[in-house]
């Protein structure tokens, strides 16, 4: 089977998992969790400078780095998005769509059903690209400045706190839905898993 997405739902295919980013109950728990990794991932990164801080917060020359810091973080959230959007274009060419709750911000391909390896695949694909982007940053700035350090590693952690749901849905493929067959509608903010119905 070298086919990554179906049109249309076979009909021996069965709903057997869904989750909604929209919901209160998820939407808070990814919220949560969010914050938990950005935190853990920025009390890792003050511990080398305990004891060893001496910088004027209100330094001058920091002004047009807070200002790229906050650009930095606005353009992340947009650019997570564009990956997994590139990586699910590249891999189906159907329309994409993309957008923004109170929960998360989103991109999807509502109108197909993509099978579990087109869905791991641009589930990763952020996680992956970014962290292999900030990580080696944050170690070369710890070198650089502790504001531009600490500055990254709160990107870093905005950035794996923020790909807690893609995480979340990758540990599902990966452990519960194992079959290559599995199918995933993905509008964004909502998954939908089906399963090929066994054959009596």
């Amino acid at each position: 089977m070298n086919k990554n997405y179906e049109l249309e739902l076979p009909q021996n295919y069965d709903l057997i998992y869904q989750i909604d980013a929209k919901s209160k109950k998820v939407g808070v728990i990814f919220t949560v969790v969010s914050l938990v990794v950005l935190f853990v991932v920025l009390g890792i990164a003050v511990i080398p400078l305990i004891g060893n801080f001496n910088v004027e917060l209100a330094d001058t020359k920091y002004l047009y780095a807070y200002l790229v810091f906050m650009v930095t973080m606005c353009a992340y959230i947009v650019l997570h998005e564009l990956v997994h959007g590139i990586a699910y274009y590249g891999l189906t060419k159907q329309k994409l769509t993309f957008g923004l709750t109170w929960s998360c911000a989103f991109c999807g391909v509502p109108n197909i059903y993509c099978y579990r390896k087109t869905a791991l695949i641009a589930l990763v694909s952020p996680l992956i690209v970014f962290t292999l982007v900030f990580v080696p940053l944050t170690i070369w700035l710890y070198f650089i400045d502790p504001i531009y350090y600490l500055m990254s590693a709160f990107v870093l952690g905005l950035h794996l706190g923020g790909c807690c749901g893609d995480i979340f849905m990758t540990y599902l493929l990966l452990t519960r839905f194992k079959n290559k067959k599995t199918l995933i509608k993905d509008t964004g903010p909502a998954q939908y898993i089906y399963l090929e119905r066994d054959k009596d």
